[in-house]
């Protein structure tokens, strides 16, 4: 009786022990480093349960054994919280993190540039090609309406629902920066500041000339001088719906438009671009001085003047460099090592209509007050 005893008690060590082992081991599989050797996005369905997600990060080689998982999510009592969405799962993540990180909804974001500047048909066309949203985008928002930055998506989002997120970012910058203008401004309404800004948006890419740019803008305004940008024929031209493809020609600058702001004094109807909160600002908080004109400067920015006689010798030395440039590309055309001052294109006609620099601002021959035309 006593040996039988003793057989039972050490029967029932053992099997403790044993558990215990495999308890030891269990936790040590669930806790420890998984199988992963390399960062994996994966991608949990909606209306994946326990068990499915369980099977596909076992056979995906995320963990172990995919009774650990199930295992530990019902002792933490997490199988309803699990989330769907894609994660971006570490090597060696351990069952019970990736567990956590599935509960907690830790999902992987991607993101995407609107750079300033774009038409809302070239936001349009670059939402429509990306490959990992979902949905259609069919109507083209108003120009103006939406903000160009940079955004966060998860996969499969709606490319619309990413649309609205840009119009209310837009909106909101809008409404904030409106309130913090400087007063005395020629800008009746925020759209009004829109328009301007995506004048100035187009007119330079420095960012250290815009507010001085959208000075020139609203001190023309002020005295009801015509704007006579470059960009706003260009629109005319295309409405945004693709690059002109060629350099702006003088002929062009007579285009019946109400956006050709030569032919037009004033604001043009609506914006020509979707500008971002920079150029918001400079033209909602200007640079205060007195030009009225500016030429480009051979170096990617641009030479300002107050009169129509300092403005005329700027424009004859923009002249000389952007001749000079030509015949350096026609050089480098040829195998010699030359190269063009940054921020400036030389391809184009060498035709006296030529108005290759969008950005100068030239008197027509014998004005009555002083304007800007292309060279």
């Amino acid at each position: 009786m006593l040996r039988f005893l003793s057989f039972l008690v050490g029967s029932f060590f053992f099997v403790l022990i044993s558990l215990g082992l495999a308890y030891t081991y269990a936790i040590s599989l669930y806790e420890g480093a998984g199988p992963l050797t390399e960062e994996r996005l994966i991608l949990i369905p909606k209306g994946a349960g326990l068990n499915l997600i369980a099977r596909k990060l076992e056979n995906e080689g995320l963990i172990h054994s995919k009774w650990l998982f199930i295992g530990g999510a019902r002792i933490e009592a997490v199988e309803s919280e699990l989330k769907a969405g894609e994660y971006l799962v570490p090597p060696a993540v351990s069952a019970k993190d990736l567990l956590d990180m599935i509960a907690n909804g830790r999902i992987y974001l991607r993101q995407f540039t609107v750079a300033e500047g774009l038409s809302s048909h070239a936001i349009v066309d670059i939402l429509n090609a990306m490959e990992d949203m979902s949905g259609l985008i069919t109507t083209i928002p108003p120009e103006g309406s939406l903000m160009p930055e940079t955004y966060r998506f998860q996969f499969n989002d709606d490319r619309n629902e990413q649309l609205g997120l840009m119009r209310q970012s837009m909106q909101d910058t809008l409404a904030m920066l409106w309130q913090t203008r400087a007063p005395n401004l020629p800008l009746n309404t925020p759209e009004e500041a829109v328009i301007l800004a995506s004048i100035v948006e187009k007119e330079t890419g420095v960012a250290g000339e815009r507010n001085r740019v959208a000075g020139v803008f609203l001190n023309r305004l002020r005295i009801g001088m015509p704007l006579q940008s470059d960009p706003t024929v260009i629109y005319a031209m295309t409405e945004g719906k693709a690059p002109l493809g060629r350099p702006l020609y003088r002929k062009d600058l007579g285009i019946d438009s109400p956006y050709n702001t030569y032919r037009y004094g004033g604001l043009p109807p609506a914006p020509i671009c979707n500008p971002g909160r920079a150029s918001l600002e400079a033209v909602l908080n200007p640079e205060q001085h007195r030009y009225l004109y500016f030429v480009a400067d051979g170096t990617g920015g641009h030479v300002f003047a107050t009169n129509l006689e300092d403005h005329n010798r700027n424009v004859a030395q923009w002249r000389i460099i952007r001749d000079r440039l030509r015949a350096e590309q026609e050089k480098a055309a040829q195998g010699i090592n030359t190269r063009p001052a940054p921020g400036h294109s030389l391809a184009g006609s060498d035709d006296e209509d030529d108005a290759e620099d969008s950005n100068s601002e030239e008197p027509a021959p014998a004005p009555s007050q002083p304007q800007k035309t292309a060279p």
